[in-house]
């Protein structure tokens, strides 16, 4: 119980009362390895000491003082009544890892440095440090890591277990305890091979921090130069190895594709058999970035079977989930499913910390090809929230558009543009790509040609995620649909062209029913994906060209007058009358709203105006959502959080920085919710919001009942309709040249 006086007298006090016949209950809250059991048994001890019997079962039963021990209350919840048990007399101490909402709570905090010496009192200071910076104190893992510090360990332990020790953090997520102690290590006086060795593995470490770019490049910069200096080809091959872990240019698909056979020679002269299989991957993942998936594969299979020659479990379950993606690339989905089932079966077998992330960016790429888009929304988001700047919320938009819901993924364009175009890293080329196909459906033009921009310098290979976990199709497929989007049919056309030609050399049957769909060659891509027993794949309304008479873009026959749509009354219904599509739908508020908008293609409308029925509805001036008083105190809290938050990563206390971090999430919320465009205070006024809420629930309302009726039409006006304070029909590709109405 060392370092737990405070914990030991909380429970004494909970026992005393009961001997004076007062029940009570203490929850006591921590994660594993934090001393909840330990602190349960100490409890048994002082209650025996003090004539209290002891129960640990959940349904205990009788009354008058005794203690009941509760390990585990997330477990146990379903089946104990705590009240009854507090009712009649008993003391209650019970376990949890996560609090509940009411009741007294204890929440257990980390060991301090000092602390931990006094638990570990054979164990090198050097060694105490190293095992307290890599678990933040909390007893159980330092235990056992202390079992694992060998004999005679020195006050070099810092620096060798910052080179040795496992990372704990998956892909993208950080191992904070690993890179604290990497800190500490590097703040050392090191020779300077060693000082590479440390430098290059802090920043591979802090690749999932999107805000450390600038600090991961000065240190893997330093850390090659030392190493190249050294004149050491194992530590060379190692700096080169985290460099292309650490600094992720999405450009630079060449530049891996040299650096993995530097790896390779350096590694294969150390006779270092782990970097030479990194380097055989780095291989394997730039190949696919340049679109050579037959030797991709080759460079796979060279890097599996150096792993069965190791004896590398971890580096099997890496090339199943690996060749499951080819598979899905190619069609064969059966095949990529049964090798998923033993990626998540032999993944867990071997203890591979990703296993849960292979095997679920496998069966959402799955879901995202059978047509299940909409079920992958909520777990993307949900990742979106744990691991925010990595673009998995641009992911959650093309899954909308694919489920078609599109007017709320194209919400998520103009919310997320300015960051994705910003941003870097391992998904970033993905993210550009996934916003693109979302913007194909009827984004604004000055947005399709800033992720066109974006995408243009990467035409011909393919849509890369990371190390190959997920290929996403051609680049020109995307540059393809923007470039229809824009208009700009020849482009267009020349795009669709290359990728069709490149997935055709590929074999990759799923992206080019995709893109023919796309290019509205439907009937070739639809006996595609029945052969692959997919359905058709999603794709932009198509656009609407001059041709002549009863002749489609595609040569397909159309009826005459369908590049002019219809809406008018009759009577008291509405008539919506579109090429092959008919529709009649009673008057309601959002049919005037919808015939306000398509008169005026292109033309905003306040939402006070729209309701009103034109100009003439004076809003009173609006008022900041937070005054500046306001917003001054939320940014000086929000400082004072990020020095407390500091001091806590500092001191490994977890469970004050879990506290400031969702205080800070929240103050942050609050402020993106009263700020607008570069940082200017959003203004609201009570009569526009009304306007805007009423007007969109409106226009929603009239396109969820012609959806039955007239899906063309439906899916039009979702892509064309623009609401906010501002309404707007922009014609999408897909409409008629124009409306009667």
């Amino acid at each position: 119980m060392i370092g737990r006086r405070r914990e030991r007298a909380a429970v004494q006090r909970l026992l005393d009362r009961a001997v004076a016949g007062v029940g009570g209950c203490l929850i006591v809250v921590g994660p594993a390895g934090s001393g909840k059991t330990t602190l349960g048994d100490v409890a048994a001890d002082l209650a025996r000491q003090r004539g209290l019997p002891v129960n640990r079962t959940a349904t205990a039963d009788g009354t008058g003082p005794q203690l009941v021990l509760l390990d585990d209350l997330d477990r146990t919840a379903p089946t104990v009544d705590l009240d009854s048990l507090v009712r009649g007399g008993a003391a209650v101490v019970a376990t949890t890892a996560e609090a509940r909402p009411s009741g007294q709570h204890l929440y257990l905090t980390p060991l301090t440095e000092a602390e931990l010496a006094a638990l570990l009192p054979d164990t090198p200071s050097g060694a105490v440090r190293a095992i307290w910076l890599l678990t933040a104190g909390w007893p159980g893992p330092a235990l056992d890591l202390a079992a694992s510090v060998p004999t005679g360990a020195d006050e070099d332990a810092v620096v060798e277990a910052a080179l040795t020790s496992p990372s704990r953090g998956q892909f993208l997520v950080l191992d904070m305890g690993l890179i604290r102690l990497l800190e500490d290590a590097a703040s050392r006086a090191l020779p300077p091979a060693l000082r590479a060795r440390v430098l290059v593995r802090l920043a591979a470490e802090m690749l999932g921090d999107p805000s450390a770019s600038a600090r991961r490049r000065e240190l893997v910069d330093e850390a090659v130069r030392l190493a190249r200096d050294s004149g050491d080809p194992g530590t060379l091959a190692e700096v080169l190895d985290g460099r292309l872990h650490a600094v992720w240019d999405p450009g630079a698909a060449d530049e891996r594709l040299t650096r993995a056979s530097e790896i390779i020679d350096l590694s294969r002269r150390a006779g270092d058999a782990l970097l030479e299989r990194r380097g055989l991957f780095w291989r394997f993942t730039a190949l696919a970035e340049l679109g050579d998936l037959d030797a991709a594969e080759a460079a796979l299979v060279a890097y599996a079977r150096a792993g069965e020659r190791d004896s590398d479990p971890e580096a099997a379950v890496v090339a199943l989930s690996r060749q499951a993606v080819l598979a899905l690339v190619r069609g064969r989905l059966g095949l990529a499913e049964a090798l998923a089932a033993e990626v998540e079966e032999t993944g867990r077998r071997v203890g591979l910390a990703d296993t849960a992330r292979l095997t679920a960016s496998l069966r959402g790429r799955m879901a995202l090809l059978r047509g299940e888009a909409a079920g992958e929304v909520q777990t993307l988001r949900a990742l979106a929230r744990r691991l925010p700047g990595q673009f998995f919320e641009v992911t959650a938009a093309r899954a909308l558009a694919e489920s078609g819901q599109v007017t709320e993924a194209l919400l998520e364009v103009d919310r997320l543009l300015p960051s994705v175009l910003a941003g870097a890293g391992p998904r970033w080329l993905g993210a550009v790509a996934d916003l693109a196909f979302v913007a194909s459906f009827g984004a604004a033009p000055d947005a399709a040609q800033a992720l066109y921009d974006a995408l243009l310098p990467y035409a011909g290979r393919l849509v890369v995620w990371g190390g190959a976990n997920t290929i996403a199709g051609p680049v020109d497929d995307y540059l393809g649909r923007l470039a229809a989007r824009l208009g700009r049919s020849d482009e267009a056309s020349a795009h669709f062209d290359r990728a069709v030609a490149q997935e055709e050399r590929l074999g990759a049957l799923p992206w080019l029913a995709a893109t023919l769909a796309a290019r509205g060659d439907r009937t070739q891509a639809a006996s595609i994906a029945e052969g692959l027993g997919l359905p058709v794949p999603v794709g932009p309304p198509l656009p609407t060209e001059p041709s002549p008479a009863g002749v489609g873009p595609s040569g397909a026959h159309r009826e005459p007058g369908a590049d002019v749509w219809k809406l008018g009354r009759d009577g008291d219904d509405w008539i919506i009358d579109a090429g092959p599509e008919h529709a009649r739908l009673r008057d309601v508020r959002g049919m005037h709203f919808l015939r306000t908008l398509l008169a005026a293609p292109g033309q905003e409308i306040a939402a006070l105006d729209l309701v009103a029925g034109g100009v003439g509805l004076v809003a009173p001036t609006p008022e900041p959502v937070l005054d500046t008083a306001a917003r001054a105190a939320y940014r000086r809290r929000l400082d004072d959080l990020a020095q407390q938050l500091d001091t806590a990563d500092r001191t490994g206390d977890v469970a004050r920085a879990a506290r400031f971090t969702a205080e800070r999430s929240a103050l942050l919320a609050e402020l993106r919710r009263a700020t607008g465009l570069s940082g200017r205070a959003r203004m609201q006024s009570a009569e526009a919001e009304r306007a805007r809420v009423n007007a969109t629930r409106a226009l929603r309302m009239v396109l969820t009942r012609l959806e039955p009726v007239a899906p063309i039409v439906a899916a039009h006006l979702r892509a064309s309709m623009h609401t906010g304070g501002f309404f707007r029909y922009q014609p999408a590709a897909g409409g008629p040249a124009r409306w009667q109405v």
